[in-house]
C-alpha cells in the first residue's frame, strides 16, 4: 500500500495509523445505522423480528446482504481510489483514469480487495450483532 522502506517518522506514522484505524472503525460501525434502516423497512421488518428471535445469524446475514449494492460500492471505490489516490504535485501530468497512468500512488485493486475481504464483512458482522441485540 505504501513505498517500502523506513522514513524514520515513527511518531507521525503511529499517528496516521491511529487515524486510519479510527476511520475504519467508524466506517464499520456505521453498519449499525444501516442495520437499523433495514430493520425498519416495513417490507422486511417482520422477517427480521422472526430471524432475530430465532437467533438465526446466517439467515440475518443473507437478508442483510445485497450483492448488487456491494458490487456498485466496490466499483465506486475503485474510481475514487484512482481519482483521489494520485500524485498531483506535477501540474503538467494528466489525471489518472486507470492503473497504468503515471502518478497513481495507490493500487486501487488492493483497496478494493481490502474492502471486499475485510471492511464489508466486518460491517455486516456488526450489523448482525446489532440486530441480534435489537429486540
Amino acid at each position: 500500500m505504501c513505498k517500502p522502506g523506513d522514513d524514520k517518522n515513527y511518531g507521525s506514522t503511529a499517528t496516521r495509523d491511529i487515524e486510519c484505524l479510527q476511520a475504519l472503525s467508524r466506517r464499520v460501525h456505521y453498519g449499525k445505522f444501516v442495520a437499523e434502516a433495514k430493520f425498519c423497512d416495513p417490507k422486511y421488518h417482520d422477517l427480521y423480528v422472526q430471524l432475530i428471535k430465532n437467533k438465526d445469524r446466517d439467515a440475518i446475514m443473507k437478508l442483510l446482504t445485497n450483492e448488487q449494492v456491494e458490487l456498485k460500492l466496490l466499483e465506486r471505490l475503485k474510481k475514487k481510489t484512482l481519482i483521489y489516490g494520485q500524485d498531483l504535485d506535477n501540474p503538467t501530468q494528466a489525471c489518472a483514469c486507470d492503473e497504468s497512468a503515471a502518478g497513481v500512488k495507490i493500487d486501487s485493486d488492493l483497496v478494493v480487495k481490502l474492502y471486499k475481504d475485510y471492511v464489508i464483512p466486518l460491517t455486516k458482522e456488526v450489523e448482525v450483532l446489532y440486530l441480534l441485540n435489537r429486540i
